[in-house]
């Protein structure tokens, strides 16, 4: 598991690397949280919180929260994961300012896919990797997306529990297309088949855009990999998102998670919209990355 920029490689949590002073802070708290399950020896999610210590480019671009798991052999997923998160972040608060939200973050999206594929296509080890990748920037009390493969981002509001993106799989296919019910969906056989990925194409097909609802004073969103959403339901998540800290919510999604097979590395990030007199937790403090920061990519 890697923590781009923000917490040690191979940890769920840790300090910040840099921690700058605030501006004008979102009011928002953050859990990131991830585990590598039952079975798999490795970690190939990647996840990010991210915000920028300048003024304008913050009140530009807002925070970045993304998830990303990885596919391919001989570690090349987490290689993939952990690419799209970098260049995606680096690129998104980079672009023009005349850029909307939803224009950079595709932009940025078809970067990363790009710098995926060329690695793939030099690597023999590394050929076919690729990636999903889920992002929501919060602006505001906006909330934009941009999506790619089956990882997936959710709004909890008024106890109400909106499904934000769409799954890029056969079976997702199926369902469009009435040929299967969605009772059967969660126990295809080829429910895992993705129909988009990030880095396994040279074009890139990005589902991106600005939410109708705003973010407010009790709203959560939960961004989460598959290693979760596949042993959950809706109605469950929505239940678990309505009690408690981003934290404490983090963790006992993927404890159950765990417990009901835990077949797949589980990364889940829970932010919640706090009172302007609450601040963060420790764990779940804002965190601030400079801009000028150079990323080495290897």
């Amino acid at each position: 598991m890697w923590w781009k920029n923000i917490w040690n490689t191979n940890k769920p949590t840790g300090e910040a690397e840099e921690k700058l002073p605030a501006t004008e802070p979102e009011l928002i708290n953050v859990a990131v949280k991830s585990d590598v399950g039952n079975l798999r020896t490795n970690n190939e999610d990647a996840a990010i919180y991210m915000r920028v210590a300048d003024k304008q480019i913050a009140d530009l671009r807002g925070c970045l929260l993304m998830v990303a798991d990885g596919m391919g052999g001989h570690q090349a997923g987490e290689v993939a994961s952990r690419i799209a998160t970098e260049a995606i972040s680096q690129h998104y608060f980079s672009r023009k300012k005349t850029e909307s939200i939803t224009e950079a973050l595709s932009h940025a999206y078809r970067a990363a896919n790009s710098k995926i594929y060329k690695l793939a296509s030099l690597n023999q080890s590394q050929r076919g990797m690729g990636t999903t990748c889920t992002s929501l920037v919060i602006a505001g009390n906006q909330l934009y997306y941009a999506h790619v493969g089956d990882s997936r981002a959710y709004l909890l509001k008024e106890n109400q529990l909106k499904r934000i993106t769409e799954d890029h799989t056969y079976v997702q296919e199926l369902l469009k297309n009435k040929e299967i019910d969605p009772a059967d969906a969660a126990t295809h056989p080829k429910r895992n088949i993705l129909t988009n990925a990030m880095g396994t194409k040279p074009e890139l097909r990005v589902d991106a855009g600005k939410l109708e609802h705003t973010f407010e004073p009790g709203d959560k969103i939960l961004i989460c990999s598959d290693g979760l959403s596949e042993y959950f339901i809706d109605s469950e998540l929505a239940q678990y998102l309505s009690k408690g800290s981003p934290e404490t919510i983090a963790d006992q999604l993927i404890a159950t998670a765990k417990q009901r097979g835990g077949h797949d590395n589980i990364t889940v990030i829970v932010a919640e919209h706090r009172p302007t007199q609450q601040l963060s937790s420790p764990e779940t403090r804002d965190i601030y990355i400079p801009i000028t920061r150079e990323y080495d990519i290897i």
